[in-house]
């Protein structure tokens, strides 16, 4: 069984790290490929690309001009411990003991617009692309679309090894996981939904805790050394429980 999540925008390359193994990422030919193509970009080209700020946008043209292709302890940080965003809260990485850096990397996956698909010991570099990029890449190809195949090869390859049950756990923002050629897996794909009561006693997603929740999770996961679809209705971290009446097989909901 295999979960994949999304990265962060935030970044924390300063932190002590909680472990010094590392693995480098498997698609680093494909990121330097990506990488000559933002370096053509000035930073309003970037700013236009990725709709975002003039200071952003300039910051992000320096780490493409200073990227290094050699990703070594030196210049990159492990993947897990790098991203720094809501997901990542919820995942708490530098809590993990050797073990759970061990199932981490067999279980856990990080979709990435510049990296396709990471292992969460996978070194990286500071950076921003995301995946819903609208890029052209010097192939003709749209970020997703080009990646897609790759990213796709790669999860099949990695759910064959990967412990328990063939099943895709989706924890993937619809602009990460849509990059994925579901159909050409040939797995279960479960996607967990995470809902907050309002004021009313009406559950709804709040995006800011769903993100928090993925991440939970997928923590709640490793920990657990979860092998099942079935398993999943057990989670019950950060008060939300399982709720079966709005449940589906492969939309599992979890309430608060």
């Amino acid at each position: 069984m295999l979960c994949v999540i999304s990265p962060a925008k935030t970044l924390d390359f300063e932190s002590p790290l909680a472990t010094k193994r590392f693995t480098v990422p498997r698609l680093v030919a494909e990121t330097a490929e990506l990488v000559d193509v933002m370096r053509s970009k000035t930073p309003g080209d970037i700013r236009s690309l990725m709709r975002v700020s003039e200071e952003i946008a300039t910051l992000n043209a320096a780490r493409f001009s200073d990227f290094d292709p050699e990703h070594t302890p030196a210049n990159s940080r492990p993947a897990v411990l790098a991203f720094a965003g809501d997901v990542y809260q919820g995942l708490s990485a530098s809590t993990f003991a050797a073990r759970d850096f061990t199932e981490a990397q067999k279980s856990l996956r990080i979709l990435s617009g510049l990296y396709g698909l990471l292992r969460p010991l996978d070194l990286i570099q500071p950076h921003r692309l995301e995946m819903g990029t609208r890029l052209v890449t010097e192939h003709g190809h749209r970020l997703t679309e080009w990646w897609g195949g790759r990213i796709t090869d790669l999860l099949a390859a990695d759910l064959d090894s990967s412990p328990g049950a063939k099943v895709l756990v989706n924890l993937a923002s619809n602009e990460y996981f849509s990059a994925v050629e579901a159909d050409r897996l040939g797995v279960r794909i479960v996607t967990p939904r995470f809902e907050d009561r309002d004021g009313d006693g009406v559950p709804r997603v709040v995006s800011f805790h769903a993100k928090r929740a993925r991440g939970t999770m997928a923590a709640w996961l490793i920990h657990n050394r979860v092998r099942s679809a079935a398993a999943i209705t057990g989670f019950a971290a950060a008060g939300y429980t399982f709720d079966p009446e709005r449940s589906t097989k492969n939309a599992p909901v979890f309430v608060r």
